[in-house]
């Protein structure tokens, strides 16, 4: 019988939590379930349908990601915004005020800008612990925190924002998806609840869309009768390849770290960079944040270029690094966030987001990291000419 899985570390819980054990063959893969109709009454006397969240390889991944983020319970749905729409809605009525950090994904901010005040719900931004003091009002019902953020990698004291929300009754999320598990636990450090856009490090391959949140049995319970009512769920196949993916998380987030490390040093000196933005870098604003809150600091970066012009160039130069949407594949890719991942964002957005148009967004794969600095020279070079 296998341990606990409190006992068991990160790269063990990858592999074996929540995997459904086929007593039938004696399987070492959870089999895909396709079916969309079960029996009832069955033993359990539970009614289980894929829109319920409750189907065998949906509750594979949720006990796998509740044991990696140190969880009571899990739901797996079919985008990281079916996710955060969800509990966001779950947890907020009309007339109610919410803390979104202020440099959020852009989907994200399009989501609260645009949905969210459409319902009456009141929103604040703020940057850090001291500012979402300072934005508490008597209906503040939610704060919302993305570290490391996206795309600039801004990192936020969870502690003292998780002891903040347990002061005022307030619920903390956080989106962990740049961090992931094995590099940082909110959980742990206080927060409620804890998503991850599935689609990026947790399956790793560029080949499934999934969003995960992790948090209490309580907040999973409300959360299920939303999710129920919104359809968000993801199909069994998908299911089974997240699994896949999943097995082999701790090894390439190790990969990811070491690579992302070693190619920020290296884009940090050279004369065509202004600036890096990644937090395993001293001279990073939250470096001693990230420091004390992270056991590695990711596979993601960003870049601002001196000449905003050589941006297309330098994308169009690249032969190992893949100009492309997403992140947090086995394969390195890059993009200019002001016409992907913030497009949607006015101008005067983004500006304020401290996004330009020469900032560039780096998501390191596991390739050898010799031909990623090789790639970086010669694409920099044939940019700048």
């Amino acid at each position: 019988m296998m341990p606990s899985a409190r006992s068991l570390r990160l790269s063990t819980l990858c592999l074996h939590a929540g995997t459904h054990l086929d007593k039938a063959t004696g399987g070492a893969c959870s089999p895909i379930f396709t079916s969309t109709a079960y029996a009832y009454p069955n033993p359990a006397n539970e009614n289980i349908y894929p829109r319920y969240f409750n189907t065998p390889n949906q509750r594979v991944i949720a006990c796998k990601l509740a044991a990696l983020e140190q969880g009571e319970d899990a739901l797996v749905f079919g985008s990281g915004m079916a996710v955060i729409s969800t509990l966001l809605f779950a947890f907020l009525k009309p007339g109610d005020h919410a803390i979104f950090q202020a440099d959020l994904y852009g989907g994200t901010h399009q989501l609260v800008t645009r949905e969210l005040v459409r319902f009456g719900i009141e929103i604040s931004f703020s940057r850090d612990a001291d500012d979402f003091a300072a934005a508490l009002q008597p209906n503040t019902r939610l704060a919302y925190i993305e570290s490391p953020s996206n795309p600039l990698l801004r990192c936020v004291d969870l502690a003292a924002v998780a002891r903040l929300g347990r002061e005022k009754g307030i619920l903390t999320v956080i989106d962990n998806t740049f961090a992931t598990p094995i590099n940082q636990n909110p959980i742990s450090l206080g927060f409620d609840a804890v998503i991850h856009s599935a689609t990026k490090y947790l399956n790793g391959h560029s080949d499934v869309n999934a969003g995960v949140v992790v948090s209490s049995s309580a907040v999973i319970r409300r959360l299920a009768e939303g999710a129920t009512n919104l359809g968000g769920m993801l199909d069994a196949h998908s299911c089974y390849q997240l699994e896949r993916g999943l097995k082999t998380l701790a090894l390439r987030v190790r990969q990811h770290n070491e690579n992302a490390g070693r190619l920020a040093r290296f884009l940090q000196t050279h004369p065509a960079v202004a600036r890096v933005n990644y937090p395993g870098l001293p001279d990073h604003p939250d470096h001693a944040i990230a420091a004390r809150q992270m056991r590695g600091f990711g596979g993601m970066f960003s870049f601002e270029l001196r000449n905003p012009a050589q941006a297309d160039r330098l994308l169009s130069r690249l032969r190992v690094v893949m100009p492309a949407l997403s992140l947090g594949g086995v394969e390195s890719l890059i993009c200019i966030p002001s016409r992907t991942s913030h497009r949607l964002m006015t101008p005067a957005e983004r500006l304020r987001a401290g996004i330009s148009d020469g900032l560039v967004r780096v998501s390191v794969g596991i390739e050898d990291v010799e031909d990623l600095l090789e790639d970086f020279t010669q694409a920099l070079a044939e940019a700048g000419e």
